[in-house]
């Protein structure tokens, strides 16, 4: 439905109040509120998954860390959670001295009940209460009269007199009492006032100091402009009998987002104490922001009394806790409050802290104070615990600078000069041909595709599918000079789409793969540049490296560079070198996969591993390669064709033939037929037992078992169906697809080993097989392997089978 052409036939106006010889326009605020962060209570109950007991302990450390005094930490009588919540903080020792626990709870005697219990024993406490007194809850919601809700708002804060000196009495609990006539700017002024008056009256204790009852004044919904808010602070500060007997306490939300307003406009009008949370997280748009109000007092020379030296570090904490984000341009907080873009304003900036330091220079020497006064910036990013690197930052046009801020900016990266100025020229033939400015996205998307990074969108022709990095002592040196230690690189790498597993030997993992590259895919290349930085702290940063390659023996101005990014630091710089050679290469017609076995063989085990793994999509172990490659070669040798080649269909054949893959039930000599893992462990150990049924030589068999594990579980049970001794040499798995149709491949070389006329014989031999379900996979491995060994005896069991 569009917006009304007169929204005044549907909305109506705030009433403005008559207040004459109003005093708060003319009055200038010099000292800061008393504070209430109500995060962990009204904050909590805005979010669309409540913060955990660890989180809400994080964040109660962060709020008292940061110098609140009074701090709303639940509504106890809501949940178990809270309840808990609150009596953690207390049996456990975590509420300093000299902060007020602060719990809500509504007009109702068993919740008041449940309130106080759950502060018993806290040395500083306030209970706040509350019930909505405006015309349309009292109608709508709660259909009560005038004094049916004043009634009901005397009858509990009594109840709460009552319960609190009990608790005080028994445990030494300080007790403040705050109540809140909820829906307080549209309830009409007088009926708030009435209501109050009663409330102070029933409470009886109101004095000077520490005694005074707290009046929280809600602006549940934000209804009108912030003067009217004021006004009516003001109304109610005049009215109001002992003033000095009463701290008025704002909580104003942000429906028209001019809460921040309200509030500093509130306190002029006479209030002495402000209720909102870090960032202004809450219902709806949200409560008055704490940051944002302490930070303006802050910029005009008055302390707050809270400290957010490390802003940053707050803002990560609360951000981790809420799960909610703080906005870019979010006052003091938001990642780009302190920066300018134009070049107007840049230059601004430049030239004021230039001459603030020539100001500064001055005043030191004479010992005068050094006022921050700068052009867009009206306070000290370093006074928050930020830096200056964000204040310039350039666009599109600014040149290679501006161009790496805005990768770093975006995607994490910190180009290397040299890589930034190779960049820079790729962005300007661009904006050069297409004659326009060009955007973030252009700009990410450009090096996305230039360098190839950012996943299948914009891999290129070489993909890195999976690697293993091993070690290789080379010869002793001469001279007694330490040992040296050789790389190889093991892995399959995408080659136009097809699968190619490649081999190469070098000083280190980018040597080994260069070798690997050249070998099998006639790609010569050397490195130049190599850089490197983690884009993150904890366990799950990345590292981001860079690699400058080139053609040796060529013009070595010719250069290409590449990026990569993995948790691995390896892989990172592996991930790297490819993103160079892919450009290096462009259209270069790539060696072809053929497999030539035999005496003149041009194939190795390689790429006979290659072929299986594109045909089965199986990344066979390096020793599973080395032992097919000899079954390959025997095959060939015994072949009656004069040629020595293979086909595909041939090779793959033989694969399933030889390691009983993808054979059924029926075809194979030992099988599973069913089974049932169970875990013994105690929480030490991962001990497994094996109950199932196997089929051997076609007779049914019971099986049970014990083990370390699934896999020895299943030994166990076959020691008692065969002479002899099962033993795994080698296993290893990985998972073939994506998800829900994923499989779990699994590999096991199994050694046998019997007496033969007093001496022992040995035999192994691989199996191979693929699952839903990875214990499955493995276990139908280890029978693949038993159905493959030589010479394995089934026993002869008690019924003759």
């Amino acid at each position: 439905m569009p917006m009304l052409s007169d929204p005044s036939i549907k909305y109506k106006p705030y009433t403005p109040l008559e207040l004459k010889e109003r005093q708060w326009p003319s009055k200038v605020n010099r000292t800061p509120p008393i504070w209430l962060s109500t995060d962990l209570r009204d904050g909590n109950q805005a979010l669309a998954n409540p913060m955990t007991i660890e989180q809400k302990t994080l964040f109660f450390k962060t709020i008292v860390k940061c110098g609140y005094k009074e701090i709303e930490v639940a509504y106890p009588a809501a949940s178990d959670t809270d309840f808990g919540f609150v009596r953690m903080l207390i049996e456990e020792k975590l509420v300093p001295d000299d902060v007020w626990l602060q719990v809500l709870t509504p007009a109702r005697e068993d919740l008041i009940k449940r309130t106080v219990e759950s502060v018993a024993g806290c040395k500083k406490a306030i209970i706040h209460m509350y019930n909505a007194t405006s015309c349309l809850f009292r109608e709508v919601v709660f259909r009560n009269s005038k004094e049916e809700t004043l009634a009901l708002a005397v009858k509990h804060t009594k109840i709460i007199r009552q319960l609190t000196e009990e608790c005080t009495a028994k445990y030494g609990t300080v007790f403040k009492y705050e109540y809140s006539p909820e829906t307080f700017t549209q309830t009409e002024p007088d009926f708030a006032i009435e209501v109050c008056e009663a409330v102070k009256k029933a409470w009886g204790k109101a004095g000077t100091g520490e005694d005074r009852i707290i009046f929280n004044l809600p602006a549940t919904v934000e209804i009108g402009p912030p003067n009217h808010y004021a006004d009516l602070i003001e109304n109610f500060c005049r009215k109001i009998s002992e003033r000095e007997k009463i701290i008025i306490s704002l909580h104003p939300h942000n429906d028209r987002g001019t809460s921040i307003a309200a509030a500093e406009l509130g306190i002029l009008a006479g209030a002495d104490r402000v209720e909102g949370c870090l960032f202004g997280n809450g219902e709806r748009t949200g409560n008055v922001d704490l940051v944002n109000l302490a930070l303006n007092l802050y910029t005009q020379g008055i302390h707050p009394h809270v400290d957010f030296s490390d802003i940053q570090a707050i803002i990560e904490i609360v951000t981790q806790c809420n799960d909610l984000p703080v906005h870019p341009r979010h006052p003091y907080a938001g990642e780009l409050v302190f920066t300018a873009f134009s070049g107007s304003h840049q230059d601004a900036v430049k030239k004021g802290f230039e001459v603030q330091k020539a100001r500064h220079e001055v005043a030191r020497s004479k010992g005068e104070n050094q006022y921050w006064h700068m052009p867009y910036l009206p306070i000290d990013p370093a006074d928050l615990g930020c830096d200056y690197d964000a204040v310039i930052r350039v666009n599109s046009q600014s040149g290679k600078g501006g161009i790496a801020y805005l990768v770093k900016q975006n995607l994490g990266l910190d180009l290397p000069r040299k890589m930034q100025i190779a960049f820079y020229s790729v962005i300007q033939t661009i904006a050069d041909r297409e004659a326009r400015e060009m955007t973030v996205d252009d700009i990410t998307t450009a090096f996305r595709k230039t360098y190839h990074f950012g996943g299948p969108n914009y891999q290129g022709r070489l993909v890195l599918r999976s690697f293993k990095i091993s070690s290789d002592p080379a010869a002793e040196l001469k001279d007694e000079e330490a040992q040296d230690e050789r790389r190889r690189f093991d892995g399959t790498v995408s080659v136009d789409g097809v699968f190619r597993v490649i081999k190469g030997e070098g000083n280190g993992p980018l040597s080994a793969l260069l070798d690997a590259l050249h070998t099998y895919l006639d790609i010569d290349l050397s490195i130049r540049e190599y850089s490197e930085h983690t884009l993150s702290d904890g366990k799950d940063a990345k590292a981001a490296s860079y690699v400058e390659v080139y053609t040796p023996g060529e013009n070595k101005k010719t250069s290409w560079w590449g990026v990569g990014v993995d948790p691995d630091i390896a892989a990172s710089g592996l991930r790297a070198l490819l993103s160079a050679v892919n450009s290096a290469i462009g259209d270069k017609p790539l060696p072809e996969l053929k497999l030539s076995v035999g005496l003149n063989a041009q194939s190795d085990q390689a790429d006979i591993a290659s072929v299986i793994l594109n045909t089965l999509q199986l990344e066979l172990p390096r020793r599973l390669q080395s032992s097919f490659f000899e079954v390959v070669q025997r095959a060939v040798r015994d072949s009656p064709a004069s040629t020595k080649e293979i086909s595909y269909d041939a090779l793959t054949k033989l694969f399933k033939d030889t390691y009983k893959y993808e054979l059924p039930a029926e075809a194979m000599r030992c099988s599973l037929k069913s089974f049932k893992m169970e875990y013994l462990g105690d929480g030490t150990d991962s001990r497994r037992q094996i109950n199932g049924e196997l089929i051997v030589d076609s007779r049914s068999r019971k099986i049970t078992g014990e083990g370390n594990g699934p896999l020895s579980a299943m030994l166990a049970a076959l020691h008692s169906q065969f002479d002899g001794t099962l033993s795994i040499r080698e296993y290893s798995e990985h998972s073939i697809g994506e998800g829900t149709e994923v499989l779990a491949a699994s590999y096991v070389e199994l050694v046998y080993t019997i007496d033969e006329g007093g001496k022992q014989k040995k035999t192994s031999a691989w199996g191979v097989a693929s699952d839903a379900d990875i214990t499955a996979s493995g276990l139908k491995a280890v029978l693949c392997a038993v159905c493959s060994v030589e010479g394995v005896k089934a026993k002869t069991i008690a019924n003759g089978r």
